[in-house]
């Protein structure tokens, strides 16, 4: 478990962005129930205006993940850019394992939409879906960091 979390200087700039992507996906959906549900304490759930809030959580982890990323970019300037094989597969490993929750996210939203069920579910759905598309996708690689790769 410790060497899970062990944050020493022999951290590759990718793994340090896989852990920026994961916590500020966990903070961005954090923040969003929190103002959806606030909100529906005073009327009903599928009245709440979602789409304000929705926006602003997405764009502001956008803006914080540009800002995290140039500065984690400035203080580990040495590696900062450079993938080795390594990287670009563990890149590549951790997407695919993500994507398959977009896919799920896009089935049901459309399954959703067919039954004409209403739009909030629907638009929540989808954000759930990229949600744990990215907790998903950084949990994977960052455990293929930390515990090994084993390519398919």
């Amino acid at each position: 478990m410790s060497a899970l979390f062990y944050m020493g200087a022999e951290m590759s700039f990718e793994e340090k962005s896989a852990w920026v992507m994961g916590l500020l996906a966990v903070a961005a959906y954090t923040v969003y129930l929190a103002v959806v549900l606030a909100l529906s304490g005073v009327m009903p759930l599928t009245e709440v205006p979602y789409v304000a809030p929705l926006l602003w959580t997405v764009g502001g982890s956008i803006a914080a993940s540009v800002v995290l990323h140039t500065v984690i970019r400035t203080f580990s300037a040495k590696d900062a850019g450079i993938k080795d094989q390594r990287d670009k597969e563990i890149y590549r490993f951790g997407e695919y394992i993500g994507q398959s929750f977009l896919v799920l996210g896009g089935v049901a939203a459309l399954i959703m939409a067919m039954a004409e069920v209403n739009h909030f579910w629907i638009a929540n759905a989808i954000y759930l879906a990229f949600f744990l598309s990215a907790i998903l996708g950084s949990v994977a690689k960052i455990l293929a960091y930390r515990r090994g790769f084993q390519p398919w």
